[in-house]
């Protein structure tokens, strides 16, 4: 570790700021004056989701001022060179959140050195919280959770998400959903990747995967599956990169039987866009 701050000081500013951006978003539920799109690619964004990140960001900014910081909605901040990055979606579901669909949450996430170690995923409408840090393991609202210990696909529960490109790229996830429907009790949409993982954690599911992800979405969430016993990887079982912006998080069990299954899977030619 690079630095002498104990992991319990970032993991209570997390919290701190998380709970304080919840309770913002909660003052907009059912109480939205504008939805906004952004770059008409159907990722919208809300008065909320810019409230509760400068909420988020206030925290954060005074009790490390130092830190680098990366938003959904304001980008990146802070000291450029410092080795700490703070990974932060203010609103993970903003779509569910527009519509009153209660699944949706605060993500914030701490890489240290580029190495996700702390996270924290906080869904303010349920008032459930989830956190972790490296060595400290995992918890929901203070108490320890594990992954679950069902040992294959054919009796897991799956979640996934649908990119906002999904209906001008080939590259979806439209045949893996439809594939691993019929080979698991089923695959679930939920609309917000740091619950997801956040649910791998938990044991209420088995498995995870999605593209097109940025930091921001996965950073708390690895953090939650792996101190909780999980997994998270590439398709390929290769170490995660955010890069790539994919990636594989499960129980462990049926880590590489839904591996060889993302790697096997073929696109569904009928959903591509006119002139793929």
């Amino acid at each position: 570790m690079p630095t002498a701050i104990p992991l319990e000081l970032f993991l209570d500013v997390a919290t701190e700021a998380a709970l304080a951006a919840g309770s913002v978003i909660q003052q907009y539920y059912g109480k939205l004056e504008s939805i906004e799109e952004k770059d008409g690619s159907g990722n919208v964004v809300t008065e909320a989701d810019h409230a509760a990140e400068a909420t988020v960001l206030g925290v954060l900014q005074r009790h490390f001022p130092n830190h680098a910081i990366l938003a959904e909605e304001s980008g990146a901040s802070g000291l450029a060179s410092s080795e700490f990055l703070w990974a932060i979606d203010p609103l993970d579901g903003t779509t569910n959140f527009a519509h009153q669909f209660p699944h949706y949450a605060v993500s914030i996430g701490l890489l240290i050195e580029g190495v996700p170690q702390v996270g924290v995923v906080y869904n303010p409408y349920y008032d459930e919280l989830f956190r972790a840090a490296k060595g400290l393991g995992a918890t929901r609202d203070r108490q320890p959770i594990q992954v679950s210990t069902t040992p294959d696909l054919e009796h897991s529960l799956l979640a996934t998400g649908f990119a906002y490109d999904r209906c001008t790229t080939v590259d979806t996830n439209y045949a893996e959903f439809c594939h691993l429907t019929h080979q698991t009790q089923g695959v679930r949409r939920g609309g917000a990747a740091a619950l997801d993982l956040a649910f791998v954690a938990c044991g209420r599911l088995e498995g995870y995967w999605e593209r097109a992800l940025s930091p921001w979405d996965v950073a708390a969430g690895i953090v939650l599956v792996e101190e909780a016993g999980g997994l998270v990887t590439a398709y390929d079982k290769s170490p995660h990169d955010f890069e790539a912006r994919r990636i594989l998080a499960t129980n462990g069990f049926i880590h590489a039987e839904l591996s060889q299954a993302l790697l096997t899977i073929q696109p569904l030619p009928e959903f591509a866009p006119e002139g793929s």
